[in-house]
């Protein structure tokens, strides 16, 4: 099987490797993290925030103790709240780069925002495909999209799970349902049913979908969402009598999936995410992660790290406004810790850097199981 990775394209002789965020110390201006850093997808928005705040911690400890500050704006992940956010963080003239949104809903509303303050952002993990294609010029994405993530979990079901009956349901959220249509046309005549359900805390109740999953007779079930609503769900799809693996994206791999659903319900489920283990990070960052926050990395952990180091090397070398900033972005090539980062004209990590990997939930913990097939 052909696997989608392909970080290890080779950085340009002026490159550095992450970390390495010297050239001159251009202190007093900022970065933000905006996203969730409560609320049901918290998780996930705090492996980000902690990243990006061990890099700022860093570079501060080569160049100054309050070098570069960063701010935090948490948007509980909601895409009705995150533009109020967004509109308090461009009011801080300071901010010269934003690592976020982590979310896709909250994306695209908030957004379009940063792109009229002409504020560069990085999204270490927000994957619906269409957020390239509004005309920012100051959108990056540092992972695939789910027209990379959907077509490998289908692959997965398909190849390696050799899944006859599948049947896909989402979260309507515009994160769960792209992946979900991209897996549903990945996994063919395969898909025997689909449903709808409430997103994160608008459900808790998932009986009728139980019944239309188990009365489908299929032997796998794909879901579009994220980790809280995933979890409940697989609990009350064993409690309902259903045995076949759930696989879900990036947006439910994360320990919150298995607490929700308990250790029995979730062995065995299958995650896919557009990055590789945290665990295979390169140079001290698993170490140095875990002193300071006192747990493992987490999912997008390493690369909320990359992006806010990207961001740093720029101001280091004197890009110290948004514009100057962005443009230096653009232009990247730069080696991190868990990839290579080179953009497109639309802000999409270049095709031949990206990843997916697949995740298995094994012993109550989530574990790297393989890169994912391509086909």
């Amino acid at each position: 099987m052909l696997a989608l990775v392909a970080g290890s394209a080779a950085c340009n002789k002026g490159s550095s490797t992450a970390g390495d965020s010297a050239g001159g110390k251009n202190c007093g201006v900022e970065l933000a993290y905006l996203g969730a850093l409560t609320g049901p997808q918290a998780n996930l928005g705090v492996n980000i925030e902690q990243g990006a705040e061990l890099a700022v911690e860093q570079y501060n400890q080569k160049n100054g103790k309050d070098c570069i500050k960063i701010n935090r704006f948490d948007t509980e992940g909601s895409p009705d709240k995150a533009p109020g956010l967004a509109r308090q963080l461009v009011a801080n003239k300071k901010i010269v780069g934003v690592v976020g949104l982590p979310f896709s809903g909250e994306s695209q509303a908030a957004n379009p925002i940063l792109e009229e303050a002409k504020i560069p952002n990085i999204s270490p993990s927000a994957t619906n495909p269409s957020l390239s294609t509004k005309g920012w010029k100051f959108f990056h994405r540092a992972v695939a999209n789910d027209d990379a993530q959907g077509p490998a979990a289908a692959a997965y079901i398909k190849n390696v799970l050799k899944a006859e009956k599948v049947f896909v349901v989402d979260d309507q959220s515009a994160y769960g349902v792209g992946l979900a249509d991209n897996v549903r046309k990945g996994v063919g005549a395969a898909a025997i049913g689909s449903d709808k359900v409430g997103g994160e805390g608008k459900q808790t109740d998932f009986s009728s979908t139980v019944t239309k999953v188990v009365s489908s007779g299929a032997t796998a079930l794909f879901y579009g969402g994220y980790y809280q609503n995933a979890g409940l769900f697989r609990k009350q799809l064993t409690a309902g009598g259903f045995k076949g693996p759930m696989i879900a994206g990036d947006g439910v791999n994360d320990k919150g999936y298995i607490e929700a659903a308990g250790n029995e319900a979730a062995e065995g489920t299958i995650l896919t995410c557009p990055c590789a283990p945290p665990s295979a990070a390169k140079g001290t960052f698993t170490a140095d992660y875990k002193t300071r926050w006192k747990v493992e990395a987490g999912t997008y952990s390493d690369v909320a790290f990359d992006a806010a180091n990207m961001f740093l090397k720029g101001i280091g070398e004197g890009n110290t406004t948004p514009e100057k900033l962005n443009e230096y972005i653009n232009k990247i090539n730069y080696q991190g810790i868990a990839n290579t980062y080179k953009f497109t004209d639309v802000g999409e990590l270049d095709p031949s850097l990206l990843i997916v990997w697949a995740f298995k939930v094994t012993g109550g913990k989530v574990v790297p199981d393989q890169a994912a097939p391509r086909s």
